[in-house]
């Protein structure tokens, strides 16, 4: 069987993650959660004091990328990968209320992007990666043989955001939670530097309906398709 590229696009909170690390671990390929590597970079920038306010100290955030180094380690009580930043595990700290409010300004910068692409294209040159973002399969990966672009309401992603939070015991509220949902559609794609876009050849699913089994059942077929 040959090995291929997967490109998971989409909106952010609807589930894309979830559906790319389980495929990743049916078929054996390596999984790169790319929404991770800028949220270690708004974390990097928020724990260095590079915001004030809405503003981000542009200059020194690209002086000091060189020094932020983020990687992937399987966790095997998991079965999923945890993100790394600097050696130190922060799976936890970047999927705070903090980090998602200021994610999308430190993904528009385009020194940041290009910083991360080229990490990301480096991460699977030789194939057999699921990679989920906003632009794998419009900037990172167009040649990817599999591309899905994934969105839901962002009521039911909110929905879903809200539960995952409580259920990890961590301080929600809907409503902020949608507001910020909102926000980042709007920020995600709009900005000037890879905007989120479906790529002409990518199926689209609207999983707002769908359980997490029929979306892996959905996406392997998918995948045998185009590997068969």
């Amino acid at each position: 069987m040959k090995k291929i590229t997967i490109a998971i696009d989409g909106h952010s909170s609807c589930g894309k993650s979830t559906m790319a690390k389980d495929l990743a671990r049916e078929v054996g390929y390596v999984y790169v959660d790319t929404g991770a590597m800028y949220r270690s970079v708004t974390l990097y920038a928020l724990r260095h004091g590079l915001f004030h306010g809405d503003d981000i100290d542009q200059e020194a955030l690209r002086r000091q990328l060189a020094d932020i180094h983020i990687s992937f380690r399987f966790n095997s009580e998991t079965g999923r990968p945890d993100t790394y930043l600097n050696g130190e595990l922060v799976e936890h700290d970047i999927r705070t209320m903090e980090v998602s409010s200021h994610v999308s300004p430190i993904a528009t910068l385009g020194f940041v992007r290009e910083a991360m692409v080229a990490q990301q294209q480096q991460m699977g040159k030789d194939k057999g990666v699921v990679m989920d973002g906003r632009d794998i399969g419009t900037v990172v990966f167009p040649d990817a043989e599999l591309k899905v672009f994934v969105t839901a309401s962002a009521e039911v992603r909110a929905q879903r955001r809200y539960d995952e939070l409580k259920q990890k015991g961590m301080e929600a509220d809907y409503a902020d939670i949608l507001k910020n949902v909102q926000e980042r559609d709007y920020i995600d794609s709009h900005r000037e530097v890879s905007p989120l876009k479906k790529a002409d050849d990518a199926l689209l699913l609207d999983n707002s309906q769908m359980t997490i089994a029929e979306q892996k059942e959905w996406l392997l077929a998918r995948f045998r398709e185009r590997t068969e």
